[in-house]
């Protein structure tokens, strides 16, 4: 798998998820701005993906600034850092990216030292990232046995991290220990993350997978077998509520039903202890026209509008685990969230 997004001689470059899987071209970048509207457009996107490309946005903001005090630099940080977290509201990694990096930069002691240390904290989430993903990896790879099929929802793979992803490492890792593993991804609309991103990555890796229509769910999982969901997260909150990729929770529905295990896949980065229900989650509402149109063309009549809510919320009562670094993650979720807080 190429790798999502990296820092090269002080520029960005990461993949242009839009054109996938029909190309793969990168865009690069010195820009911060240009890669902070790279997080809004969708060209990056996934949480942890999200959280990285947030830090080198700053990072190339702290290059950037010349001739001002270090004082002055930690404000204009301050303001770009705004910029920033305004770009999608939902996923926690983006905001616990940039407050790391403020935390950071307030060390500096001068303006070459804030360049230093903000740069080399975004580089130290980098490369966290995929470390993170690897223990993830290594933790949840049980939970799929020989000959095992996986079903996800969205992608939380590769491409939505900067490298071997989240709900996918339990897979990769399976495939690398020589398992026989499948894997049913839902096509995910309206920005087919699951058709276009997951099965591309899964494909590049040799994995066998299967797209399925969002609302097929129900029968797939009655007529198929299907051992284990695994699945992404944008935010956890203290209680376990789960705000994920829109069709997640419909998913978690069905399983219970199936009595198929549910598990979400994600780094701590991605708790937010601050919360404990999900109704305290903003859930981005994006534009109807991304649902009303299919790569620029429109498949509803004139005049008619729609709903366009990018992500949903799942109650922990429906979730088997979380599975983080750390550990599986087991409820009530409220005491294993904080007790691992406590331990920080």
């Amino acid at each position: 798998m190429p790798r999502t997004i990296e820092w090269i001689d002080g520029k960005v470059r990461l993949i242009n998820q839009l054109l996938l899987p029909h190309e793969l071209k990168y865009i690069e970048t010195r820009d911060w701005k240009r890669l902070a509207d790279a997080i809004k457009r969708m060209e990056i996107r996934g949480a942890p993906a999200i959280g990285v490309a947030a830090a080198f946005s700053l990072a190339l903001f702290a290059q950037e600034l010349a001739a001002v005090s270090v004082d002055d630099a930690k404000e204009k940080i301050g303001k770009a850092a705004e910029y920033v977290k305004n770009t999608r509201p939902t996923a926690v990694n983006l905001f616990w990216a940039v407050e790391r990096i403020l935390k950071a930069a307030e060390k500096a002691a001068s303006l070459s030292d804030l360049k230093e240390i903000v740069v080399g904290e975004a580089l130290k989430i980098w490369r966290e990232d995929e470390e993170t993903n690897r223990k993830i990896g290594e933790i949840g790879e049980k939970l799929i046995p020989d000959g095992g099929t996986v079903i996800t929802v969205c992608n939380a793979g590769s491409l939505a991290t900067s490298y071997y992803g989240t709900a996918t490492a339990p897979i990769y890792t399976s495939y690398l220990k020589g398992k026989e593993v499948k894997v049913i991804a839902m096509e995910t609309r309206p920005y087919l993350q699951g058709a276009r991103l997951t099965a591309w990555e899964l494909k590049q890796a040799g994995i066998p997978v299967k797209i399925i229509t969002d609302n097929s769910i129900g029968i797939v999982l009655m007529k198929e077998k299907v051992d284990v969901a695994l699945v992404g997260a944008d935010r956890i909150t203290r209680k376990g509520y789960v705000a994920n990729k829109i069709g997640t929770y419909p998913l978690a529905l069905v399983c219970r039903e199936a009595n198929i295990p549910f598990y979400v896949v994600a780094p701590t980065s991605t708790i937010d202890p601050s919360i404990e229900t999900g109704d305290q989650i903003v859930i981005e509402q994006r534009d109807p026209e991304e649902v009303l149109k299919i790569f620029g063309r429109r498949i509803a009549p004139e005049g008619v509008d729609a709903i366009y809510y990018a992500f949903d919320i799942t109650p922990p009562e429906l979730i088997s685990g979380i599975v983080t670094e750390t550990g599986i993650l087991d409820k009530p979720f409220e005491k294993s969230i904080s007790k691992l807080f406590l331990k920080r």
